[in-house]
């Protein structure tokens, strides 16, 4: 018979039964992986810290074990509290927009202030991967988490993470205030709204929005909302947003028959409010290809403040955010969860304040509208 040099004849899975564990407990334990893989328990453990160790075959033989019973190695919990690794989890949904760059440098300055070390995923504003890269950073037993989700009003990660115990501190993601989750941001809605009275206040009455897919961005929906509650203190009516696929700039130059169809109808709008500043800087750039000038023949408006809205000619008219502060924050918060005495625990919602920087692409409307061809 061949032995798998990796199961040392000592340790036995079938010593150590899922009957034996104390009444009352009905968690997975990794003595149950090793069972359901009918291999030892020195095994299954060496298959999850040291799978180089291990025959290929007999560790696909406990992975697919651990799928089936859903067994995480390392979970975190209200048993592992004693066991920190002083290593922060951060997910973000990607580092091409310059908001989240300027989010990462905040959580790495204050992480490394309080001697923690961070590891950092990115999602793509994408449910599955998501849950992917939370998974990833669970398995290597990480302290806590800072999240930016794409949708936290519906979403699978978080009620997971939840029901699990695990601490987390959402960035840029609005939790409710009579909820249970915790969150640093701006107000998205109100913030937004300032943003289009600005607009409405240089004269502006006809005033689109550009915005990311509504189902990938809860923040996107919160900002629109803002948007619909300016247009209708003032009495005019909301237009249906430029819905697109993604939150980057390049994907504003694509829209390109979107834009000019708006701007050839007869009511074309003499302003645009952006749900971010590289869909605005994406949409001044399809505006100038369309032969008009801003803000003299139309007024762009974004979100978000990044430092290279500041350097585009004209410099990028924004609702500003203090994005390094929110990624400060948000570790702050998380250590202040990590380390509080039982039974006390921190406002679950911080608000920051905003701003409005409402020069430079916006300016007051024309006298009378460009006509595209």
């Amino acid at each position: 018979m061949t032995t798998d040099p990796t199961q040392p004849p000592s340790t036995s899975a079938s010593s150590v039964s899922p009957t034996s564990r104390p009444a009352g407990e009905s968690h997975v334990t990794l003595a149950d992986v090793a069972e359901a893989a009918r291999v030892s328990l020195a095994t299954a453990s060496r298959v999850f810290s040291h799978p180089q160790l291990v025959r290929e075959s007999t560790a696909r033989r406990v992975r697919e074990a651990a799928q089936r019973l859903s067994f995480r190695p390392n979970l975190l919990g209200a048993k592992l509290r004693s066991q920190q690794t002083r290593i922060l989890g951060v997910m973000l949904p990607t580092l091409e927009n310059a908001v989240f760059a300027e989010c990462w440098h905040g959580i790495e300055q204050a992480a490394m202030a309080e001697g923690y070390s961070l590891m950092l995923v990115t999602s793509g504003y994408e449910a599955e991967r998501e849950r992917e890269r939370v998974e990833y950073l669970l398995r290597h037993r990480v302290d806590g988490l800072v999240l930016t989700v794409a949708d936290a009003t519906r979403s699978a990660v978080l009620d997971q993470l939840d029901a699990e115990g695990v601490p987390y501190v959402l960035a840029y993601n609005q939790a409710a205030e009579d909820g249970m989750r915790h969150s640093v941001s701006v107000d998205n809605r109100t913030s937004a709204s300032e943003g289009v009275r600005a607009l409405i206040a240089a004269g502006h009455q006809r005033i689109a929005v550009v915005s990311g897919a509504f189902m990938a961005s809860d923040r996107a929906r919160q900002r629109y909302a803002g948007y619909e509650d300016a247009m209708h203190a003032h009495g005019l009516q909301p237009l249906p947003a430029v819905n697109l696929p993604s939150h980057i700039a390049s994907p504003a130059v694509h829209a390109g028959a979107q834009i000019g169809a708006l701007m050839r109808a007869p009511a074309a709008p003499t302003a645009f409010f952006c749900t971010n500043d590289l869909l605005a800087i994406g949409l001044i750039s399809e505006l100038k290809r369309l032969g008009l000038r801003v803000p003299r023949d139309v007024s762009v408006l974004g979100y978000d403040g990044i430092a290279l809205g500041a350097l585009v000619e004209p410099p990028l008219a924004t609702v500003v955010q203090p994005n390094a502060d929110i990624g400060t924050q948000a570790v702050k918060h998380l250590l202040a969860r990590l380390h509080t005495v039982a039974g006390r625990t921190a406002a679950p919602v911080t608000l920051l304040p905003h701003g409005l920087r409402v020069t430079g692409t916006v300016a007051a409307p024309p006298d009378t509208t460009t006509n595209l061809p």
